[in-house]
């Protein structure tokens, strides 16, 4: 029984704009998880049965699903809040196959299948073992080729590699067949509700006391359709009227030097 369980739900391959692409990033998440230098963790990468995925490292296994494909994936504007619905559910389910299959987990992290994570999160797990939790309230967001991350506050509000969760918690059914969607959508297939459901129920979480993840962000395959670190977070829509803000943003921004890239990048 392992500490801390990565858990990482992969699309169907259908809604896969690029699969080779989507696998090429997941096999970087899989490196960036399996740097870490405390050995008591263990992951598990949820996907369609018979799908391409790249070597599992050591510490990783594979749970088959037979899911169908999320009829409503491509975001678009006039139907943005029925695709979202669509989406959190599609992930919700598949996060939940991969718990119930390693429900001898002291905690949870849910990973999207494109972002990083740092090498100190199962020793910091396994050193304050019995807390409910941590929220990442600080982390990194890279766009991909840049030699640069920035620094983000309110990560947990922008990525869904945001919260490490102890297993009781998240009060998981006996089965898939046991749990009804609104359970699987909002504590599963969505990041943003996890903290005031968790605060609400006398379980607050406490925030990670270092950045602890890199959200990888303005690739094709992003879901959010985000765009890239600086159009984000610099050369935003009337940036030059307010310049403090513009310095501020500015200063935010680290190269990505050895230490960063070893803690996050499995370099």
């Amino acid at each position: 029984m392992a500490i801390l369980t990565f858990v990482i739900p992969v699309r169907h391959p259908e809604n896969a704009a690029n699969w080779q692409a989507l696998k090429g990033r997941l096999a970087e998440a899989l490196r960036s998880i399996s740097a870490q230098t405390d050995a008591d963790w263990e992951g598990v990468v949820v996907a369609n049965r018979g799908s391409d995925l790249p070597p599992m490292p050591q510490r990783f296994r594979v749970e088959a699903v037979d899911f169908p494909p999320n009829p409503l994936h491509e975001m678009t504007e006039d139907a943005r809040e029925r695709v979202y619905e669509a989406f959190r559910l599609d992930k919700g389910r598949r996060v939940l196959a991969g718990m119930l299959s390693m429900r001898s987990s002291q905690y949870f992290m849910i990973c999207d299948d494109d972002d990083f994570v740092s090498n100190r999160l199962a020793g910091f797990v396994r050193e304050h073992a019995g807390q409910p939790g941590w929220t990442l309230a600080q982390g990194y967001v890279w766009s991909e080729g840049s030699r640069f991350v920035y620094i983000a506050d309110n990560f947990a509000k922008l990525c869904g590699t945001s919260h490490i969760v102890r297993a009781d918690l998240y009060g998981l059914p006996a089965s898939m067949a046991e749990a009804s969607e609104d359970y699987m959508k909002r504590r599963l297939g969505s990041h943003v509700s996890i903290d005031d459901d968790l605060r609400a129920a006398g379980a607050p979480l406490d925030n990670l006391p270092f950045q602890g993840a890199v959200y990888r962000i303005g690739h094709a395959g992003a879901h959010s359709k985000s765009t890239g670190l600086l159009r984000s977070y610099v050369l935003q829509k009337g940036f030059l009227k307010h310049p403090r803000r513009l310095v501020r943003n500015l200063s935010r921004f680290r190269r990505i030097d050895d230490r960063i890239g070893r803690e996050f990048f499995g370099r």
